[in-house]
């Protein structure tokens, strides 16, 4: 039989959970309902508001109470709850109230991880680079599993290439950096058989299993890696891109934009191009009229008569 300290954890991890009834909790720790009884009472002892509900659907449930008592995670919730702390710490929330909670929490939480797990938080947290927040738009999340972050993070730590497939094409990269931008991840790798430099969208990935092959490291891209990446993205990791003349000079622009927006070319000291995407057409014309800068759509046509469409229905409000 476990000890009084093992059952009395393994109790309140079940009741974090979900409710149960004091039959079904007595089974699953191979007790007497007695002796279940006794260890509900020392889990309140310890502050942790148990409360007892009666009838043919009553139980045992974890209640909130008048203090924070300590929590119990197991070891996927820790990594996850570790590097979301780390994440959020490293983008800053702009709350210096906040951002000192987040330190102290961090600092709690990696003294208490075993070292196996140390070694997964401290792989992600040292690949990962977080980027700018920017205002909210209508393109999708793009969740990626933990397991293939963490595949990602140890091939970058050991400096090892990795097997990327994607619609059954399979390529073997060198991997540098992962970045975390909106919901998104990238992967700022080599491609060995492209020989060029791409940020890969990790969720579009069918698969990433490393190839254990060591490799020295290349000069990078550029030094910021970030910037690397949401020029990337501009440029090719959207459904739907255009062309548009801005009617303004490249700076004020660029000033303007979020790099992620687009890349702007100068044409002349009063007019310049900005190559922008999305996921959505809807999306890029919302994009251009927060530019307010004058400007001409070059392409493509659906995007060019989707404007008109507005146009239209902006000129009939006002004469309404």
């Amino acid at each position: 039989m476990a000890s009084t300290t093992d059952r009395v954890l393994r109790l309140l991890s079940l009741l974090q959970d979900r409710s149960f009834t004091g039959r079904e909790l007595a089974e699953r720790l191979g007790v007497a309902e007695r002796t279940l009884r006794q260890d509900i009472q020392r889990l309140r002892e310890l502050g942790y508001p148990v409360h007892a509900e009666r009838g043919a659907i009553g139980g045992y449930r974890l209640g909130q109470g008048a203090k924070m008592p300590p929590l119990l995670l197991d070891d996927d919730e820790a990594v996850a709850v570790t590097l979301a702390v780390g994440l959020a710490e490293d983008g800053s929330t702009g709350i210096s109230d906040i951002d000192a909670s987040l330190t102290r929490a961090l600092a709690k939480l990696q003294q208490i991880l075993p070292k196996r797990l140390q070694h997964q938080v401290t792989a992600l947290r040292s690949a990962t680079a977080v980027g700018p927040a920017t205002v909210g738009s209508r393109e999708p999340d793009a969740p990626v599993p933990a397991a293939t972050l963490t595949v990602v993070a140890g091939a970058i730590r050991d400096g090892a290439t990795l097997l990327a497939a994607h619609a059954g094409t399979e390529t073997e990269v060198e991997p540098y950096r992962l970045i975390s931008w909106r919901r998104r991840w990238f992967l700022v790798a080599y491609d060995l058989g492209a020989h060029t430099w791409r940020a890969l969208p990790v969720a579009d990935l069918d698969e990433v299993r490393s190839a254990s092959r060591r490799f020295a490291a290349r000069s990078l891209p550029e030094d910021d890696l970030v910037a690397f990446v949401l020029r990337e993205v501009a440029r090719t990791g959207w459904k739907v891109h255009a062309r548009v003349t801005v009617l303004a000079p490249a700076e004020t622009v660029i000033a303007r934009i979020n790099p992620a927006v687009g890349i702007v070319e100068a044409v002349d000291s009063r007019t310049s191009v900005l190559v922008t995407g999305a996921d959505a057409l809807e999306t890029i014309a919302v994009y251009l009229s927060m530019l307010m800068m004058d400007f001409r759509v070059d392409g493509p046509p659906e995007l060019v008569a989707h404007i008109r469409t507005l146009g239209r229905r902006y000129a009939e409000a006002l004469d309404g």
